[in-house]
Order: C-alpha cells, then sequence, then structure tokens
C-alpha cells in the first residue's frame, strides 16, 4: 500500500487489510491453478496480492471457488491489475457497473440479459484492440445443470511445440484483427448480436499485431492469433495466409494443450489473455446460465 493510502486509510479510521492464509493448488493439465482459502470479499494485503500476481503469471489462469462478492468487489479485486475496459457491446453491460459485461442465454420480455453467444469461436478477448486485454476475470451468477464449460489452450504450449517448418513460416510475420472477423455469422446463427452503431465500429477498427507475442511479465513467446478474431496475415496472399492460419487454428487446440472448467457456483476464474486463448463449450437452450465479467487493458503486443 502506497503512503498516502495509508494515510488516507488512517484518517478515515479504517481498518487495515489483514493477511489470509490461502494454499496454491495445480490443475490437472497443462495450465490452472486454484487458490484454496482466499476470501475475495475482503481487501487483500500486498502481500497477498502479490502471491495472487506470481501465481497467475505462473499458471496463466487461477480458479477462486465459492466467491460470494458483489459486483463492485469484483471490479474492485480486478482493478488492482490494472485499468478495466469497457465492451464495445453497452446493450449487455451490469446496470450501474459499465464495467461487468453481462455473458447469459436468459431472456427476459423477449430480450437478451447478456451475450447468449460469447465465447463461440476460440479467442482471446478483445485482442483486436491496439492495447488487447492483459486478462479477465469471470465470476458465474447462474449456472445450467449441464453443459456451459469452458475450455482454455496454452499458447505457450501450442509455440513450444510447433513444428520447425511452421515457426520459421511465421518468424516476424504480423497478423491482421477484427472484432467484426464473425459477427455478420454470429448474427445469422442467432439473436444475440445487435446491429452496431457507427459509434460502435469506429470503436473497433481492425489492429495489427505480431503472430507471436513475448509475455511483457514472464518473458516467455506465445501464439497470439485465434479463429474468432484474426482474419489474415500481412504480406502473404490470401491463400497462404489462409492456409497458415488454419494450420496455426489447429494446431493451437490439440487435445494436450487444453484444459476444460467445470463450472461450480460463485467460481470466479481469472485467466491470461496473453498466454490462452478460449472457447464456451456451448448450454443447452432451455437452461439458465449468467456471468459476469471484467476485463483488465494490457500493453502493446511485441
Amino acid at each position: 500500500m502506497s503512503q498516502s493510502n495509508a494515510v488516507r486509510r488512517v484518517e478515515a479510521g479504517a481498518t487495515a487489510p489483514q493477511s489470509q492464509t490461502f494454499e496454491l493448488q495445480p490443475l490437472a493439465g497443462p495450465v490452472g491453478a486454484e487458490i484454496i482459502g482466499l476470501d475475495l470479499s475482503r481487501e487483500l494485503t500486498s502481500a497477498d496480492f502479490s502471491r495472487v500476481h506470481q501465481a497467475h503469471l505462473d499458471h496463466h489462469l487461477l480458479v477462486f471457488r465459492d466467491q460470494r462478492i458483489t459486483p463492485q468487489q469484483h471490479i474492485d479485486f480486478s482493478r488492482r491489475f490494472g485499468r478495466l475496459m469497457i465492451h464495445v457491446l453497452h446493450q449487455f453491460h451490469l446496470a450501474g457497473h459499465p464495467e461487468i459485461l453481462i455473458v447469459s442465454n436468459i431472456v427476459e420480455d423477449g430480450k437478451p440479459v447478456g451475450l447468449g453467444d460469447a465465447g463461440k469461436y476460440w479467442h482471446s478477448d478483445i485482442s483486436y484492440k491496439e492495447l488487447p486485454s492483459l486478462g479477465s476475470l469471470l465470476h458465474a451468477q447462474e449456472l445450467p445443470a449441464e453443459g456451459g464449460d469452458t475450455l482454455f489452450a496454452n499458447m505457450h504450449l501450442a509455440y513450444d511445440t510447433l513444428p520447425a517448418a511452421l515457426r520459421s513460416a511465421i518468424e516476424g510475420k504480423r497478423a491482421v484483427h477484427s472484432y467484426l472477423a464473425k459477427y455478420g455469422q454470429l448474427q445469422k446463427e442467432g439473436n444475440w448480436r445487435p446491429n452496431l452503431s457507427a459509434q460502435q465500429v469506429a470503436q473497433v477498427q481492425e489492429v495489427v499485431h505480431p503472430v507471436v507475442r513475448t509475455h511483457p511479465e514472464n518473458g516467455r513467446r506465445a501464439l497470439f492469433v485465434s479463429e474468432g478474431f484474426t482474419t489474415r496475415i500481412e504480406g502473404l496472399p490470401e491463400d497462404e495466409s489462409r492456409q497458415l492460419l488454419d494450420e496455426l487454428f489447429v494446431h493451437s487446440i490439440r487435445p494436450e494443450h487444453l484444459y476444460r472448467h467445470r463450472w461450480q457456483p460463485h467460481d470466479l476464474v481469472f485467466w491470461d489473455n496473453r498466454s490462452l486463448i478460449h472457447l464456451a463449450d456451448g448450454t443447452p437452450d432451455h437452461l439458465r446460465r449468467k456471468l459476469y465479467r471484467t476485463t483488465i487493458e494490457g500493453d502493446v503486443p511485441v
């Protein structure tokens, strides 16, 4: 805690946060760890936060079970990692909390309460911005009795296991990312995607990022392309670009790169969008699912 924050806390008569006892349990598979015994409804000490931050860098995905937190507590914890991003689909912001995107298949009074087809294609959240996301935190509000899993692919591992010829083919290449890459197709497949206003379209202009990025905190290289948002590789004919991207997409999601998260009530999952891509595995239409998502702004990929 900074000295100025400590002074304000004392002046306000507030109680300093108390350290919590918690454990880190790696998950079976190529990514992820569960944080056991940490209550995110309580403010974390600097030391506890540092442990969580390092665990996130080491494992790329953290699972916090049974978190009975409010939207504001969700936002406050997320903000400790950086500035929060406001999703372009303002139609699905949580009332009073624009930092939270509602991810849900629920329809009330003929209108969807959230984005029902979020994550239908493999993607890294908000890779279509000049400053893509550092990470996302998804908090379960209402879960279906079946389905609703989320799959994650380790893109460090995907890069490390690239065949030599494929690695050589992408060396130094850059790729175009677009929020609109699948948007029209998604509109045809369901009723979740509203028509975008001119102002919304202006917020999601195409950007170009390296095909392989170096993580700014752990120094590891990772593939940074996805079927959801990456449309082409710069400097290549369309057919060569398409073939190369398709090979990368298939390689990225080999079974040995994947972790499947089976949601439990009040789970909060925090993943690194610089290291992973993810996919929503689908929920039966007749079952309700609702989650709240915050997204942390990152930096320019290099």
